[in-house]
């Protein structure tokens, strides 16, 4: 059975694993960390399992949004969301946290979803909403994510006095 595409990168953040889910789950400061992500809107100001948000992000010259919902919230553990665009499921995104005695390690994730009879309309608005190429989202997200962590390390460590 053939997996979906996956990316991982994982950084060590010295600071507690609930302090840092704190952070992440707080899916609002997202643009402060995402190079991609410019803002989150939700009538939510809890983000648990079941919350619904809209993405907002930009590439260079592309701007588009996404549906998201969150799928994951254990404190301290894991927090994952599912995003789709008009209707579609595209990726699932999301953070592992293990406590280490140093800090936290902090993975995030990212699952292709884009599978099945939708896969090919899918993958053309991403390339037309994002103008990446199917072909090249592993390698964009890879970069996008080591930029979110760096960020998010130095974030909630300087917030950590």
């Amino acid at each position: 059975m053939n997996q979906p595409p996956r990316v991982e990168e994982t950084i060590l953040v010295m600071a507690s694993a609930e302090s840092v889910y704190g952070a992440v789950s707080n899916v609002r400061r997202m643009g402060e960390w995402s190079p991609e992500c410019v803002g989150v809107w939700s009538r939510s100001r809890r983000f648990e399992a079941g919350t619904r948000f809209i993405g907002w992000n930009r590439r260079r010259l592309w701007f588009w949004f996404t549906s998201c919902t969150v799928v994951r919230a254990e404190t301290a553990r894991d927090f994952a969301f599912r995003v789709s665009t008009f209707g579609m499921p595209v990726a699932l995104w999301g953070y592992r946290f293990e406590s280490q005695d140093d800090g936290c390690l902090v993975t995030e994730y990212w699952e292709d979803l884009r599978s099945g009879r939708s896969a090919p309309v899918a993958k053309l608005l991403g390339l037309v909403f994002t103008g990446t190429p199917p072909k090249r989202r592993r390698a964009v997200n890879r970069e996008g994510m080591r930029a979110t962590l760096s960020r998010l390390k130095t974030a909630v460590e300087r917030e950590r006095g």
